[in-house]
Formats: C-alpha cells, sequence, structure tokens
C-alpha cells in the first residue's frame, strides 16, 4: 500500500503535458499543454445564435415588387381548342391541304427504313434530331375533339386508323392518337366505318350454300354409289390438264423416277 501512494503522488507531481499527452514527444509536450490551459479558460465572448423564426406565419403575404409574374402560357389556347390552330394561316402556309404526314421522311442509316418507328421523340428536355411530324410541330395536339386532324389519319374508304410505318408517328403519339380516336367514337363526333356486303341480285343464303357446311350427305354406298367412293365430291381423283402437266415435266426433269430409268 505504501508502494501504491508512492506512485500515485509522484504522478500528481509530474508536469500536466506528461499526464494528458504522454504519446506526444517531449519538445512537444508544452504546446499541449499550452493548448490544454486556453480551452479550459473561460471565455469572455458570448456566442451569438441566428434569430428565431416566428412562431406563425401569415398565409397571404403582399405582393413585393421584385417579384416577376410568371410568363403566360402560348399553348395553352390551343390546349383548350386544339382546332383553331387548322385554320390558322400559319398552319395553312406549312402544310395546305395535305395531311400532316404526307411530306415527312425519317432520317435512318442506310436504304432501308427501320420496321419500327421511334417510342418518342421527347425525353424530358432533350429532342431528337427529327422529330415525328406530331412531335415536331408543338401546336399539333392530339385530342378528340380535334375531328379535322384525326381524319388525317383514318382511312377514308375502309375506315382503319394508318399504321405507324406509315404515318411516322412515334409510339407515343400513336397510343395518343387511338385514344382520342376511340373517345371521339364514345361521344359520337366520329363515325364508325363498318364493312358493307353488296347484295346480290338474287338472294341466296351463303351460309348453307357450300356443301361443307350444309347438312352431311349420306355415305356413297347408300347413295348408289361403291363404299370406295369418297364421302364428298371435293375429295374425288380429278384429271389435270395435259397443258400442266408438261409444264411440271419439264420442270422436274431429271428428277422423276421415269427419267432416271
Amino acid at each position: 500500500m505504501a508502494g501504491m501512494a508512492l506512485s500515485l503522488r509522484s504522478r500528481s507531481r509530474l508536469a500536466p503535458s506528461l499526464l494528458v499527452f504522454p504519446w506526444l514527444p517531449a519538445a512537444r509536450r508544452g504546446e499541449g499543454a499550452q493548448v490544454l490551459r486556453r480551452a479550459a479558460a473561460p471565455s469572455t465572448v458570448r456566442p451569438t445564435w441566428p434569430a428565431a423564426p416566428p412562431l406563425w406565419r401569415p398565409h397571404c403575404t403582399a405582393a413585393t415588387e421584385e417579384s416577376t409574374p410568371a410568363a403566360p402560357d402560348p399553348l395553352a389556347h390551343l390546349r383548350q381548342n386544339p382546332w383553331e390552330y387548322l385554320d390558322s394561316e400559319e398552319y395553312i402556309e406549312r402544310y395546305g391541304e395535305i395531311p400532316i404526314w404526307k411530306d415527312y421522311r425519317r432520317n435512318h442509316k442506310g436504304g432501308i427504313p427501320p420496321q419500327k418507328t421511334r417510342k418518342t421523340c421527347i425525353r424530358g428536355s432533350n429532342v431528337c434530331s427529327n422529330p415525328c411530324p406530331a412531335c415536331r410541330d408543338p401546336k399539333i395536339i392530339m385530342d378528340f375533339k380535334n375531328i379535322r386532324l384525326l381524319q388525317q389519319f383514318i382511312c377514308p374508304h375502309q375506315g382503319i386508323v394508318f399504321d405507324p410505318s406509315l404515318t411516322g408517328l412515334c409510339q407515343r403519339q400513336h397510343k395518343n392518337l387511338l385514344a382520342a380516336i376511340k373517345k371521339a367514337q364514345d361521344y359520337g363526333l366520329l363515325l364508325i366505318e363498318l364493312p358493307l356486303l353488296a347484295e346480290p341480285a338474287t338472294p341466296e343464303d351463303f351460309t348453307n350454300a357450300h356443301g361443307a357446311v350444309s347438312l352431311t350427305p349420306p355415305p356413297p354406298h347408300c347413295a348408289g354409289g361403291s363404299p370406295g367412293d369418297p364421302w364428298y365430291p371435293w375429295y374425288a381423283w380429278r384429271q389435270p390438264p395435259a397443258r400442266d402437266v408438261e409444264k411440271l415435266r419439264g420442270l422436274y426433269k431429271g428428277f422423276l423416277k421415269k427419267d432416271r430409268q
């Protein structure tokens, strides 16, 4: 116990730099002790804290002179009335009386054009070099109320929608076109074309005109024929024309069994 007390007294007599910074070399222990004294000394400078925000804020604030109003959207009017652009002088000067996709040609590598159009022409703020007819003009809006524009993509004879490989529309705009046409037909703005069959001069029931869709005939041996006869007449053997036989013989000359022998 006496030895332990002696060791504690000897440690307490050591310099504070040796106790706090025992790993530093002897030349730098004084610098460490000086830093420690400065940190322990009371500071006379009061810290400055940022001002606290108010507990409540008014919902409406008066407009300042520095705040500038947002720029108006030039296409806001066309989004409400998209058909007015087709009557404007700009549209007539640019397209005339032809559809908007008639003079469009897509850039591609090689002499064979791609079978499918691109997925989209606009990705974020990036626009491709040769956008489709609907993406190159921002005033062209696929809307179900823009009937004259939708009719440009519908065949007037068959009533089917033209394929994007013909019109050049990207897949995104073609999907918007189909949705607009479907909605216009639901609202009664576009007619639904159905195929019509011309009525023959002599009315005939086409559903039972052919033997394959009529009543099953009786077996050949019951109808006065032999058991080896075919059940239906179109299964019977028919001699082909001699001209066609000679043509095939000349085409496959050297490959027939008779010619090989």
